[in-house]
């Protein structure tokens, strides 16, 4: 008897479907074809335990398993629930005159649970697409899937379940969770606030603007001067997610199985903290099962690259054009595949190795060899791309004495939201924009274009620093989002000052920043 059992599989971020076709004749023996890699082949084993377990027997006949379409390798365990009740309706142990209507993913372990799996928002957003009216999942994944409406979503915990479900032995109701409703709370409560930092007011300010544009910001300062401090406070003043970057931001940490037992959408942008000794593949994406890396789970939310010339500089230089695309491709032999990564970089260093070149108070014992090697670490094509560089220096005393709170996160926020709001405005015709720091060259002169005045102060401050094009159009970008938090239509001469003077690292003074 043949069979045809529905799932899904992932490619990138996204599924794309699966159907499991399993045949039986008179004979002895079972094969799994279809690309399979080794953990779906290892499958008949768990099965065989599963089946057991469950009071089922496994079925002793000439069995062919094929995993359609046969051309595109099929990874992971998840494929075992639906080959189980493939074979279990093609032996006729049970009977689903349904079948069609549902699609399933979960890996069995040898008892009968079904455990979860990655992946289960983009599958269950696929059966919806493709028309099926229910979806049963691993009840440790029944949350994440259930955000999709228009489709009917049964967690299970055991086959014996899932084959009462199937045969109507049990009914359900399915799982039903209200997305505008989970959205639509306040989520601003964070550990970290601004109100806690003592001084810094400029290092704020451009926290601020880097929050309100969605730029890249590099500070620039010795030890102890809160340059990490200042870093885990950056989420509070971040606008928060829209449904559309929820569910794209949840989709990528339910492919790299980094979302939590029971997690729904996410509602707070991701802040990824890689350590320096991270590799290419850890950052980028990609390895022999291809997963999201640091910068896709940082998608819609910080990279923070803490002692940034500490990483190496084959490292580095791989983030150059996902910065610039905000998106990466990741090729290999075998596959192709497109992780989303419009990330805001969040790094920070120190001006030297010692870590006190020009600091007010302490003698620096770097030489100026030593101190120009450090800074050049970082290439001119990066630190291009770095919208804001920003020095920060020690916290005088009277600050940190001072007992009376700084300004709050949530005012910040407030002014950040206000100028996301003009800039949501300004790109509503224009989908895949969503803030300043995202226009090009062309939306650059059209929304971000300054007054004679301002023009002709970037044109003399270009053409002593000897900066490239790259430079101009950010600062053009910078100022576009000062005159948004100044509730200016139009850039102006003040703006671009402001603009100019967050390029504190460009090449004409790179590596004699003090």
């Amino acid at each position: 008897m043949l069979t045809k059992v529905y799932s899904a599989a992932i490619n990138g971020i996204d599924a794309f479907p699966v159907t499991i076709e399993t045949v039986m004749n008179p004979g002895v023996g079972f094969s799994i074809v279809g690309m399979a890699d080794q953990a779906v082949r290892e499958s008949y084993q768990r099965m065989d335990a599963a089946l057991q377990y469950s009071g089922f027997r496994f079925p002793h006949f000439r069995t062919t398993v094929n995993l359609s379409p046969a051309d595109v390798r099929k990874e992971g365990a998840s494929f075992d629930l639906p080959i189980a009740i493939g074979l279990l309706t093609a032996s006729e142990m049970i009977k689903c005159e349904n079948l069609s209507d549902y699609m399933m993913m979960g890996e069995l372990s040898l008892d009968g649970s079904v455990l979860p799996v990655k992946g289960a928002l983009p599958m269950a957003i696929k059966a919806r697409e493709l028309g099926f009216k229910r979806l049963i999942v691993p009840e440790a994944n029944v949350t994440e899937a259930a955000v999709v409406n228009k489709i009917e979503v049964y967690g299970v915990s055991s086959l014996t379940e899932v084959a009462a479900l199937l045969t109507g032995a049990e009914t359900r109701e399915p799982v039903r969770i209200n997305t505008r409703e989970l959205f639509s709370r306040e989520f601003e409560s964070f550990d970290f606030d601004f109100s806690e930092v003592k001084g810094q007011e400029a290092v704020k300010r451009a926290f601020e603007v880097a929050c309100a544009g969605g730029h890249n910001i590099l500070m620039v300062g010795p030890p102890g001067a809160g340059k990490s401090m200042m870093a885990k406070r950056l989420p509070s003043i971040l606008p928060p997610l829209s449904m559309a970057e929820a569910l794209e931001t949840t989709k990528i940490h339910s492919v790299a199985g980094k979302l939590q037992r029971g997690a729904m959408l996410m509602t707070t942008r991701p802040f990824r903290t890689p350590h320096h000794t991270v590799s290419p593949v850890a950052l980028v994406g990609g390895g022999t099962n291809p997963m999201p890396g640091e910068i896709s789970l940082a998608h819609n939310g910080v990279l923070f690259l803490d002692e940034f010339p500490e990483f190496p500089r084959h490292v580095l230089e791989v983030m150059r054009q996902p910065i610039e695309d905000r998106v990466i491709t990741v090729a290999r032999a075998k596959y192709t595949v497109n992780y989303p990564a419009s990330f805001m970089l969040v790094a920070s260093m120190n001006p030297c190795p010692c870590g006190y070149y020009g600091h007010p108070t302490k003698q620096c014992t770097c030489t100026p060899g030593q101190v120009s090697k450090y800074m050049n670490k970082i290439s001119g094509p990066l630190l291009d791309r770095i919208d804001i560089q920003v020095e920060i220096e020690p916290v005088a005393f009277d600050d940190i004495a001072d007992k009376a709170p700084s300004e709050s996160s949530a005012a910040i926020r407030e002014r950040v939201m206000r100028a996301r709001k003009i800039q949501q405005e300004r790109f509503i015709d224009l989908p895949g924009i969503h803030c300043n720091a995202q226009m090009s060259s062309r939306l650059i002169r059209e929304f971000a274009w300054p007054d004679a005045e301002g023009l002709a102060r970037l044109k003399d401050r270009m053409t002593r620093l000897n900066m490239s094009a790259r430079a101009f159009d950010r600062i053009l970008r910078v100022a576009r989002t000062i005159a948004d938090l100044d509730g200016s239509v139009n850039v102006e001469s003040r703006h671009i000052a402001e603009a100019i003077g967050y390029r504190s690292l460009d090449r004409a003074t790179y590596g004699k920043i003090f």
